[in-house]
């Protein structure tokens, strides 16, 4: 058996182990390609060749297949409460200040620490902010402009 066969017969175990390991689309493109190398080496296509075939197929696959196969495998996905918490209203409850690291909001009947979007930007008590994202475990807020639409009001 030729070296090419056997490094591309091994390049697509590989591929294929890791996919099974990880279960979340990271390589499966790569087998694809490995595949079709495999196949150009079985006709005693030159190495150059190979690896060009690799590299088309894997990333053509990973182009064209890749958004759709994420839309269909993701379509169950639910979000956390957290992640439903981005772009609902809060009411500041202490004073959020990114500098002494203070701060707390409530929304949705809940407590959460909370930092300004921006680190100058202090948010005062009363005040109802934006939550536009999380990190870690708090809240990051900006203040709500008048004619911004939040999607949810506390």
């Amino acid at each position: 058996m030729e070296w090419t066969l056997i490094f591309w017969i091994a390049v697509l175990i590989v591929t294929l182990a890791v996919e099974a390991l990880t279960m979340g689309l990271t390589a499966i493109w790569f087998s694809g390609g490995a595949l079709l190398a495999v196949v150009v080496a079985l006709v005693k296509g030159p190495f150059w060749l190979q690896i060009i075939a690799f590299f088309v197929v894997s990333i053509a696959l990973l182009v064209f297949t890749r958004p759709l196969a994420k839309k269909y495998f993701n379509r169950d996905r639910v979000r956390t409460n957290v992640e439903s918490l981005v772009g609902r209203q809060a009411i500041v409850l202490t004073e959020v200040d990114n500098i002494k690291g203070t701060g707390q909001v409530s929304v949705g009947g809940q407590e959460w620490s909370a930092r300004s979007y921006a680190d100058s930007e202090k948010l005062e008590q009363g005040q109802v902010v934006l939550i536009v994202a999380i990190s870690g475990v708090k809240l990051i807020c900006r203040p709500v402009l008048e004619n911004t639409p939040a999607a949810d009001e506390t």
